[in-house]
């Protein structure tokens, strides 16, 4: 991979196409793009020994919320990509992505029991970091002493913020053209029908000045744009690169996304959450009389084709008689992405988005996903009997 062994073989590469009288030359045209997310401090230039401190401080505030906490691991991470997209096209453009993640686990122990608190955010100096690392920690030690959650079909309110990973994976996922393109969506074919409760609207938008998942140009090198995924419950958009949208006869939405050079870019989402309602977050616990209040959403699983899913909650209460009660542990919802986003039959207006990374085929990419509380009337919840 030595540059001239790479100019070689791209020489050899025209010669063949010039030779069979249906090549074309392009001359690529430099481009700009517009820097949504310009980089206060890039990773590289902080001395190791302060990042060193700002992973101490965050692990004593951890372990010293309770004598419960077993355990702490902090994780610091600085990105910085430097890209080039050269095109048949004639578009040659670069960009240039710098991020910063801290992660943080606490483990809270009793006997044999082990609970995990989790928390991870972009990595600004204006994050309160001794606050993160104490509610990663109070969520393993509330769940370290909370009974099973019962199972059984029942209303779940889902907080804001990470919550939003519901959306992301149960429906996110079957609106990337990679599977629609297939046939292998549930939502293939449905442009332009009800999909929804008129009470959402999904967007996904990777020009969110700062967020976590936005970029100038996707790996394609189009300009990113916002795109209105479902708009009061009618399907407006599917996410698109260049080579699906030629399978289905669309526009590219500079949705194509990859890790980087190593993988094949495809479509992916960006910074996606569920716009604000009209709901109080006060109204919608009220309105339950026995249910499930998941205020912290873990990973799970899905599968894009029939979009049905199985997700973990990392925090959770029973709600009796629209108060939030007892903590409840080793909860679980379980469905279908177009079901539940027909049962969402209030949605608050508090939004919040969280930062993730969400691996596919085209590798692990930094995505927002966000919302604010809703409520899905009926859904399966997976715990004991």
């Amino acid at each position: 991979l030595s540059p001239e062994s790479v100019m070689a073989a791209a020489k050899k590469a025209a010669r063949m196409i010039a030779a069979d009288g249906k090549g074309r030359y392009s001359h690529l045209v430099q481009s700009t793009c517009r820097n949504v997310n310009p980089a206060a401090r890039i990773g590289s230039s902080i001395p190791l020994a302060d990042k060193v401190a700002l992973v101490r401080r965050a692990y004593r505030a951890a372990r010293e919320y309770s004598s419960e906490v077993s355990q702490a691991n902090i994780r610091l991470l600085d990105y910085d990509r430097n890209i080039l997209i050269a095109t048949s096209d004639g578009l040659m453009v670069t960009d240039r992505q710098v991020r910063s993640r801290i992660a943080i686990n606490a483990i809270a122990s009793a006997g044999s029991v082990n609970q995990v608190g989790y928390k991870g955010y972009e990595f600004f100096d204006e994050i309160d970091l001794e606050a993160v690392a104490k509610d990663a920690a109070r969520q393993a030690v509330t769940m370290l002493h909370a009974d099973y959650c019962p199972a059984g079909r029942m209303p779940v309110a889902i907080d804001n913020g990470f919550g939003g990973v519901i959306f992301h994976e149960a429906c996110g996922h079957s609106l990337e053209a990679q599977a629609v393109s297939r046939g292998m969506s549930e939502f293939a074919g449905k442009l332009g029908q009800r999909v929804a409760s008129e009470k959402v609207t999904a967007i996904d938008d990777g020009t969110i000045p700062g967020a976590w998942g936005s970029v100038n140009i996707d790996d394609e090198g189009t300009p990113n744009r916002k795109r209105v995924l479902i708009e009061k419950g009618i399907l407006k958009s599917y996410l698109v690169d260049k080579l699906n949208g030629r399978r289905m006869g669309l526009e590219t939405t500079a949705s194509s996304r990859r890790q980087d050079y190593t993988f094949a870019p495809t479509s992916r989402m960006t910074n996606t959450f569920l716009a604000p309602g009209t709901d109080t977050d006060e109204a919608i616990i009220r309105s339950i009389d026995f249910g499930l209040y998941a205020k912290k959403m873990g990973g799970g699983s899905v599968n894009p084709v029939t979009g049905e899913f199985n997700f973990a909650v990392n925090e959770g209460y029973l709600v009796r008689n629209g108060q939030i009660c007892e903590p409840v542990r080793g909860a679980s919802l379980i469905g279908k992405g177009s079901e539940v986003i027909r049962n969402i039959d209030m949605v608050g207006m508090n939004l919040r988005r969280e930062q993730g990374v969400c691996g596919a085929s085209s590798g692990s990419v930094p995505t927002d996903v966000g919302q604010p509380m809703i409520r899905v009337s009926e859904i399966t919840v997976g715990g004991r009997k």
